[in-house]
């Protein structure tokens, strides 16, 4: 079955050694492993979920790959300061594969850009269907056009979209 490749999405935004990048709802963690290598030692990678076990796994995944610029954050990314990092502390922001499991995607784009430096970068990539079950459940989809009216009104401005795989779509955002 044929994923989306962080590997290769995370080439959308062009991130380079140094950069501090916050990977919202990271999950198992491989937009974070992609990202690390990257923003390379003096560089951060903040991994945040609100599950501590996918974390755990994350950390192992992470010392096994030789990452060390990777720091994991229990947090609620759908609650203002939920995810523990200061304002304006970031250079970037993924959120992969996490929309259609918020409840308040409104917060999650309110604590998105909190955190992000003026200018800083916004990558979100998302299914962009159901897919017979393969993806989230037809009621849960958050559509490409939905996810650009989130980001948008709450502030974002839209650089480009790109296809993020057979069934995902991306679309790369900057903070004001």
């Amino acid at each position: 079955m044929n994923f989306s490749d962080p590997k290769t999405n995370i080439l959308q935004m062009s991130l380079r050694d140094g950069m501090k990048v916050a990977d919202l709802g990271a999950g198992s963690g491989h937009y974070s492993l992609a990202a690390s290598a990257y923003v390379g030692l003096t560089g951060k990678v903040y991994a945040v979920d609100v599950q501590e076990d996918v974390l755990r796994h994350l950390v192992d995944s992470g010392h096994r790959a030789g990452k060390r610029n990777i720091e994991t954050i229990w947090g609620n990314i759908e609650k203002i300061g939920g995810t523990k990092l200061r304002d304006k502390s970031v250079d970037a922001v993924i959120i992969s594969n996490t929309l259609f499991q918020l409840e308040s995607i409104e917060k999650a784009v309110e604590e998105a850009k909190r955190i992000l430096k003026s200018d800083g970068k916004l990558m979100v990539i998302d299914w962009a269907g159901a897919y017979g079950g393969m993806g989230p459940a037809p009621h849960h989809v958050v559509t490409e056009h939905k996810a650009e009216e989130y980001f948008i009104g709450g502030g974002f401005y839209k650089v480009k979209d790109f296809r993020a795989g057979p069934h995902h779509y991306g679309i790369l955002f900057t903070a004001p």
